[in-house]
């Protein structure tokens, strides 16, 4: 299976820090954010990456190359302007599932986690499977509720998503190659149909959508890293 890391968002949150800088490459533990997904994922079996970019992404392609450095083969997808969630992954589809059929893990680039990715399943049972976890002070009324291993639309409380996925190409049959489209409502969609598995995952997830936040989870690992943890 092969798994795409979501790098075209303008990281506007992230200003001043991304004026020149590409989010992704914003360093954690003196290594870009990105890097620590694409060794997680190489560990985990994940050897075939695609990266869809669009602000600044030359330099992404700079730095990663093409990914022998760090064990992994990775093609990118460059987008002139993003095209938000579901239209970059349409756009990278025939890299990301050439017989059309397969489906594929997708990682948000700006979340930093210490999820299992060998945990995700290479097949499923409907169109997506989604990791959902605690509901952060950003985000208090979550996402998505979770019953017996399907994601609901609709319950007693709700978990927010973690960015971590597995999709099937089926999903965005109805999205227009080229197109902006958001993720939510196709999953929305899907979810209604009651075709979306899903798990919840309590262990470090942070979404790193602020420089305070990059800054919490740099001291972290850090101090993990120190202690040998």
């Amino acid at each position: 299976m092969r798994a795409m890391i979501l790098a075209a968002g303008l990281g506007t949150r992230m200003r001043p820090l991304t004026l020149n800088t590409p989010k992704p490459l914003l360093k954690i533990a003196d290594k870009p954010m990105i890097q620590h997904h694409i060794e997680r994922l190489r560990h985990a079996g994940f050897t075939e990456l695609v990266i869809n970019h669009a602000w600044l992404g030359e330099q992404i392609e700079a730095v990663l190359g093409d990914g022998s450095e760090l064990g992994v083969d990775i093609r990118y997808s460059a987008e002139t302007e993003p095209l938000e969630t579901a239209g970059g992954i349409v756009k990278a589809l025939p890299l990301l599932s050439p017989d059309g059929k397969s489906p594929f893990a997708v990682i948000n680039g700006d979340v930093f986690c210490d999820y299992p990715f060998e945990q995700l399943p290479c097949t499923l049972d409907g169109l997506a499977h989604l990791v959902l976890v605690a509901n952060p002070d950003h985000n208090p009324n979550g996402d998505f509720v979770l019953g017996d291993g399907r994601v609901l639309p609709d319950g007693a409380s709700a978990y927010t998503f973690s960015g971590i996925s597995v999709l099937s190409p089926q999903l965005f049959v109805n999205v227009t190659a080229g197109e902006k489209a958001p993720l939510a409502p196709l999953l929305r969609s899907a979810i209604a149909q009651g075709a979306v598995s899903g798990e919840y995952y309590d262990g470090y997830w942070v979404d790193v959508g602020t420089p305070q936040r990059l800054q919490e989870v740099d001291q972290l690992v850090k101090e993990r890293l120190t202690h040998g943890v």
